[in-house]
């Protein structure tokens, strides 16, 4: 069986600040590496059970932001995130995902990098910081 290969002319998703566009008062729309961006920022911070109808979704970074800030959390998180990214999200692929803890700050900082399926964009890093609210 040959292997399919995905073309995507382009990619639009609706901005969740639901704030409305200056011009036309319609909802803001995200688009192309944008609207992916947000898109697994969005995966990543979503508790699973938080999205009605799909209680699997997200990952399950939040719950271990109260364990030490170490490289043994730190691999939990990465290995939380590439799973939660390759299952949500099938407009990218290649993922990569470094969790740097820092103890001193009581926060890890997070390094995402992917490709977009389909599309010539350049490959895609995003930087974060993951801390525990209380």
């Amino acid at each position: 069986m040959a292997e399919v290969t995905r073309i995507s002319r382009a990619f639009k998703d609706i901005s969740l600040s639901f704030k409305p566009h200056p011009v036309t008062g319609d909802i803001s729309v995200l688009k192309n590496e944008r609207a992916i961006n947000k898109s697994v920022q969005n995966i990543v911070e979503t508790i699973p059970g938080e999205k009605f109808f799909n209680p699997n979704f997200g990952s399950d970074v939040r719950s271990m932001l109260f364990e030490l800030v170490d490289y043994g959390s730190s691999a939990l998180i990465e290995e939380q995130i590439l799973t939660s990214i390759n299952n949500y999200e099938p407009r990218v692929n290649n993922v990569k995902v470094q969790v740097d803890p820092r103890p001193d700050t009581n926060e890890f900082e997070v390094i995402v990098n992917y490709e977009i399926i389909g599309q010539p964009f350049p490959s895609q890093t995003f930087t974060f910081i993951l801390e525990a609210t209380r």
